[in-house]
């Protein structure tokens, strides 16, 4: 048992560090962004919310290749990895293209939101940029997912630590018009986060193309095995989509709870906006520490899944549960505790302070049920029983989650704190959902059928 909470946190520190330094990134640009104004702070937090809701579905796509290279990669079927990952590759940029392009058409709907007319013009130069991040990111995740399959989460780490540096840099060259650069404000934060992902692909490749270890798998690439030129491709292609695509489901709608309450927000006011900024970023936070354990739980569990391991199943869910729920218990006490202090990192302005101090308190007290259900969700995806995430994700969501918000929030005239309200109550269900699938499945003496 203790060699196995050594190898979950082996694998967990460097993506938590990644995923970390992602949010670090963010909490720089409403920082910096911060200090021109509540205005466009609120534009950020308006771009970036109906960005993520596309970008999510790109995200969720890309995480259905580590469970399949890492099943196969525990029986040492080298070639098929790298058939994995040639045709993801190509699936991955052709989606990218697909993304980019409903990014730029949505432009014009942005206008039809409900938000103020002052933050939509803020946020829409700052949204092109970010849309076009999505192909570089859709490629550098193709080799990121797929060294995870195998193990290896310190590559992706070494390469985002350098890309948040960059982003960082120039989110102060761009929005503040430094060292010669136009003075472009909120745009400027969009720029850079462009420019610092489309240095990851450049690296990673580089990086992959160096090492006799990784550049073996290139020498198993063939056009035969290509998606639409052999039935081999074919076949990588329809896993990638059957794995990929309801938990890109899963997450779409799990953001899209979080973007719509973003949205409702701006039905109430801009303070509320910027309030509901500071709030999600600090969720984003601590979630993150807890996607890194999930991701390591997935790597861990497909391991044991390929090498047919029942026990060490069972082993690798006692110790993500343990770690997970640990560091849940630190954040929920951090942002009740800290709740009139952490707001002022981004702005003194004294309402939105108040606003997101009250916010924090919810935050707070729906830290165990998000840790539970993306470990949960990590479990599932490591014996590939996704089908079942997208239908629990409707319900807790779509079902609970926004009608409850709406409800409270608009109908019983609860305000602002409503709205995460419902986010406490369709996490419940979805931790409550999830943890009784995984159980289920364990239980099952075919636990392995879907394999064979």
């Amino acid at each position: 048992m203790r060699k196995t909470y050594a190898d979950l946190l082996r694998l967990a520190l460097p993506v938590m560090l990644t995923q970390l330094g992602q949010v670090i990134v963010q909490l720089c640009d409403n920082m910096m962004v911060g200090r021109l104004g509540a205005l466009p702070l609120a534009g950020v937090s308006f771009g970036g919310t109906v960005f993520f809701i596309i970008f999510a579905l790109a995200i969720g796509f890309t995480l259905g290749l580590t469970p399949l290279v890492g099943e196969l990669f525990a029986q040492n079927r080298k070639e098929e990895c790298a058939g994995y990952l040639q045709n993801s590759i190509a699936l991955y940029l052709t989606l990218g293209v697909v993304f980019v392009a409903m990014l730029q058409a949505a432009v014009p709907l942005m206008h039809f939101l409900g938000q103020p007319e002052e933050v939509v013009e803020v946020a829409i130069p700052y949204f092109r940029y970010l849309a076009w991040s999505v192909l570089p990111f859709m490629l550098f995740a193709s080799f990121k997912q797929f060294l995870e399959g195998i193990g290896n989460t310190k590559v992706a780490m070494a390469i985002v630590v350098i890309s948040n540096a960059l982003n960082i840099f120039l989110n102060w060259v761009f929005i503040f018009g430094k060292l010669g650069a136009p003075e472009l404000g909120a745009a400027g934060a969009g720029l850079a986060t462009l420019i610092a992902r489309s240095v990851t692909p450049v690296i990673m490749i580089t990086y992959f193309l160096s090492k006799r270890e990784f550049r073996s798998y290139i020498g198993y690439f063939s056009w035969r095995k290509m998606l639409g030129v052999s039935r081999a491709g074919n076949h990588y292609c329809k896993e990638l989509f059957r794995v990929g695509l309801p938990i890109a489901g899963h997450l779409t709608l799990e953001n899209s709870a979080f973007c719509i309450t973003s949205l409702m927000m701006g039905w109430i006011g801009t303070v509320e906006i910027a309030a509901n900024q500071i709030t999600t970023t600090m969720a984003n936070v601590a979630f993150m520490m807890v996607v890194g354990i999930g991701s390591a739980t997935t790597i861990l569990t497909s391991h044991a899944y390929g090498a047919r391991d029942r026990e060490q199943i069972k082993a690798v869910s006692r110790a993500s549960y343990t770690v997970g729920l640990a560091w849940n218990s630190f954040t929920a006490l951090s942002f009740i505790l800290l709740r009139n202090h952490i707001p002022l990192l981004f702005t003194d302005d004294p309402e939105v302070v108040r606003t997101a101090a009250t916010l924090l308190v919810c935050c707070g007290l729906f830290q165990f049920s998000d840790g539970l259900q993306c470990i949960s969700t990590g479990l599932l995806r490591g014996i590939k029983d996704v089908a079942v995430i997208l239908r629990i994700a409707l319900v807790a969501y779509v079902v609970i989650n926004v009608p409850l918000g709406y409800l409270l929030c608009f109908v019983v005239g609860w305000g602002a704190p409503a709205l995460w309200v419902g986010f406490i109550a369709g996490l419940t269900i979805a931790a409550i959902l999830l943890m009784r699938r995984f159980r289920h499945q364990l239980s099952f003496d075919d636990l392995f059928a879907r394999a064979e």
